[in-house]
């Protein structure tokens, strides 16, 4: 088990201290995916849903909640984000938002990319709730990292 970075020798919580660390290009890739009816998919690919374009607000949701992350998730440093890009595919009914973050900086992008890709997510469901309230999100998982100390990781 590796040691926990963000508690300090007496338990308490701590911002890790990343002065030392080299700057290098680090990228973060995230999905999402929505499991809903099959029709409510289809209206939404189609651009048929009564508040209006789905994906482009969930896909500049996207892009504003990775900018802000550090503003959310307590113990993460700001960044200087170089890019962010969401896609959206679907089938059946599921909806696989993919996140990918990239950075030029002393830390990584997986929590930008993954809250990215959750808040995408949130979108796509406050827009379309009121036509499928069985509609979930099922899954939220880093999927590839690279750059870094701790090198480039694949889930697998």
């Amino acid at each position: 088990m590796t040691d926990l970075t963000h508690i300090d020798d007496k338990g308490r919580a701590r911002m890790v201290d990343i002065g030392d660390k080299p700057v290098t290009r680090r990228r973060a890739v995230a999905l999402a995916r929505l499991l809903m009816e099959p029709a409510t998919l289809e209206r939404i690919m189609q651009g048929n849903i009564p508040k209006g374009d789905v994906v482009a607000v969930a896909r500049t949701a996207g892009v504003m909640a990775a900018k802000r992350t550090d503003e959310l998730i307590p113990l993460c440093h700001p960044l200087a984000i170089d890019s962010t890009e969401l896609s959206f595919d679907g089938s059946g009914g599921e909806l696989r938002i993919k996140a990918v973050v990239s950075v030029t900086d002393r830390t990584g992008a997986e929590m930008e990319a993954l809250m990215a890709a959750s808040v995408a997510a949130l979108t796509v469901y406050d827009m379309c709730k009121a036509v499928d309230r069985s509609m979930h999100v099922a899954e939220l998982a880093l999927i590839e990292k690279s750059g870094g100390r701790s090198g480039d990781y694949r889930r697998s």
